[in-house]
């Protein structure tokens, strides 16, 4: 199979695409490309489309190389990467739900984020007239003795974002698992197309409103990367120290929930009073508990608060002399054992196969962080492991949660002793002629990618690609074999973003 280098000399280098290559190539060189996912020599970053043009960026795992491919489409039609690759499957649906692209031969052809509830089909693309009225989605069918199927959502119980599973079970085994999003769609690239830089990037910190610091870092990326432009290194410090601020909150939070969903709300109760520490220290420091706005393209919009160190260790110092008894009553509840050892679990060669990131890619043997690989300043000159294990259960991603609270916690100490006094923005310049950019950074739930284009002041086309696009469909494997029951807890350990995922 050939390799990544391979399919860019292959194709027409496009011009002024920072920092990775990006080329124009033939069926051919794309369905190359798909049969060397399917061999695991190429790893799938993203898929997206244009009006006429479908675009694919890919990882060479054994060189560590990223680049883009892209497939122009004058007949609206492309040959299906899901074919090959099924990984590619949701994404593929959801260009055609967007501009109107057919895949070929795609194994699926049901609508993903089109509910039938737009006036317009294709409405990036062709903007073809539609009924406001959908038709019933249309569930696989499953067949066999004894067999029934639970609905759950989308509206649910507690407080969060909506989502459709429909459950197969065997008397209270799951046999099959099938999800239903698109719910929370809320027309972003569409919203970003003609948008000035600042509105963009405003738009990209409210895709996924917990990843607010990684999603405005991974646009600001891309931007500083079509431009050309050096952050000054004050804002990069600051910027990771934002982003490990904004981890530490979120695994902190999810361990208490995964908790929780086992019934032990004691360990809920306290990871929620030491994530809310977090959000204070945040808020003091940088003027916002979730950080939104700060990260710019060009470095940040205002410089730390004064007193904001200070907090910052203040919060630090609370959860390093919690948090080490909240792990032994974890690890040492056998209730709560009972419930998170051997649940949900994912097997490695799926996580490999579709390049899961985070924690769940990690606790099922995947060693990749996008702060080593491809790696972003200043993370190069910190000092921090990434935790990997074997296990691929609900424990082993709970485990990989609690070494990552350590490891940003000497990350956060390491970033405020190195801090350095200057400047923490940079002026931004229209680009001369059309330029691309494209980014990818490691938000709490695993790798974001970026890729946009500018012209003059303003943003052409921009993708955002979440990485619960390739995990939501993990947790469909994972929970098969599980009770019903289970669902909840499994669900929680995976913790996938509805609407980073929903656009």
């Amino acid at each position: 199979m050939p390799a990544l280098i391979d399919l860019i000399q292959a194709g027409r280098k496009v011009e002024r695409h920072h920092p990775w290559p990006r080329a124009a190539v033939d069926d051919e060189a794309w369905l190359s490309a798909a049969g060397a996912l399917a061999e695991g020599t190429l790893s799938l970053l993203g898929l997206w489309g244009e009006p006429s043009r479908v675009n694919m960026a890919v990882l060479d795992d054994s060189a560590s190389d990223i680049g883009v491919i892209s497939l122009d489409c004058p007949d609206r039609r492309y040959p299906s990467v899901a074919i090959y690759h099924r990984p590619a499957l949701r994404l593929e649906r959801t260009i055609h739900d967007l501009f109107g692209l057919e895949a070929v031969g795609t194994p699926d052809t049901r609508p993903w984020l089109d509910h039938g509830r737009w006036h317009k089909r294709a409405p990036l693309g062709e903007r073809l007239d539609a009924s406001p009225e959908g038709s019933p989605y249309p569930f696989l069918p499953a067949e066999g003795d004894g067999l029934h199927q639970v609905a759950v959502g989308p509206v649910h119980a507690g407080v969060i974002e909506p989502g459709h599973f429909r459950f197969t079970a065997s008397g209270e085994t799951v046999v099959r698992l099938e999800q239903r999003l698109g719910y929370t769609h809320k027309g972003v690239e569409g919203l970003m197309a003609a948008s000035t830089v600042e509105q963009a990037a405003r738009l990209a910190g409210r895709v996924s409103g917990d990843s607010t610091v990684a999603y405005a870092l991974a646009f600001s990326q891309a931007v500083e990367a079509a431009l050309q432009i050096v952050v000054p290194r004050r804002a990069l410090w600051l910027r990771a120290l934002m982003a490990e601020l904004e981890r530490l909150a979120n695994h902190l939070g999810d361990i208490g929930a995964i908790c929780n969903d086992a019934s032990f709300a004691l360990m809920h109760a306290h990871c929620g009073v030491l994530r809310e520490r977090v959000l204070r220290a945040a808020d003091a420091a940088f003027g916002h508990r979730l950080m939104r706005d700060i990260v710019v393209p060009g470095g940040l919009a205002r410089d730390i608060a004064g007193d904001g160190p200070a907090a910052i260790r203040t919060a630090l110092g609370e959860i390093r002399r919690h948090f080490p008894a909240l792990v032994d009553l974890y690890d040492n509840t056998a209730s709560l054992q009972d419930r998170t050892v051997g649940a949900g679990s994912l097997n490695p060669a799926l996580a490999r196969q579709f390049a899961a990131g985070g924690y769940v890619g990690r606790a099922s043997g995947r060693n990749f962080d996008a702060r080593r690989t491809p790696g972003y300043h200043p993370y190069e000159m910190l000092r921090f492991e990434v935790p990997v294990l074997d296990d691929g259960d609900v424990n082993a991603r709970v485990w990989i949660r609690i070494r990552e609270v350590e490891q940003s916690l000497s990350l956060l100490d390491q970033i405020m002793a190195g801090l350095e006094a200057g400047p923490v923005r940079v002026p931004l310049q229209a680009a001369s002629e059309p330029s691309e950019g494209m980014a990818m950074v490691e938000g709490f739930r695993g790798d974001i990618l970026a890729w946009l284009r500018l012209s003059g002041e303003r943003i052409e086309r921009c993708h955002l690609r979440d990485p619960s696009w390739f995990q939501w469909p993990l947790l469909e494997a994972a929970i098969e074999g599980n009770i019903v029951a289970d669902f909840p807890l499994c669900n929680k350990s995976f913790n996938c973003s509805y609407a980073g995922q929903d656009l």
